[in-house]
């Protein structure tokens, strides 16, 4: 079960575009969490040896190794196969959220996400991850 107090949290987030970064990265510091950041996927992963966090937020289009990638080998390690991730992309055309969902990642985010919602979001995804499946 994961916590809804933010400060219990420990956060990675990966993506490669600084300002959508820092946004996220002081969003979730100012409200209590632990954040720890990559630029890609190759980073994220090697954090991840080191690392157990509540949640990943990652990006799906970034150099060296995409979203889409990292998701796929956190997926395979055991220690991480549960691991929630959110997607949190620029890929909002249609049918983008249903490939994502589809694909496995437990919520989705479009960026530019605004500020004043981004818990929320975060919230109702990783209240979604926990329901039981029927």
């Amino acid at each position: 079960m994961i916590s809804k107090n933010i400060q219990d949290w420990t956060v990675l987030i990966v993506d490669d575009e600084l300002d959508n970064l820092n946004v996220a990265r002081k969003v979730l510091n100012y409200n209590g969490a632990q954040v720890y950041v990559a630029r890609n996927g190759v980073e994220g992963l090697a954090m991840l040896a080191d690392l157990k966090p509540t949640f990943v937020l990652l990006d799906l289009s970034m150099p060296e190794m995409d979203g889409w990638e990292m998701f796929k080998h956190m997926r395979l390690r055991p220690e991480l196969s549960q691991t929630p991730v959110i997607a949190l992309t620029a890929h909002v055309m249609s049918g983008d959220r249903e490939k994502v969902i589809d694909a496995g990642f437990n919520g989705y985010i479009a960026k530019p996400f605004r500020i004043d919602s981004f818990l929320d979001e975060i919230h109702r995804c990783l209240e979604e991850f926990q329901e039981p499946n029927e």
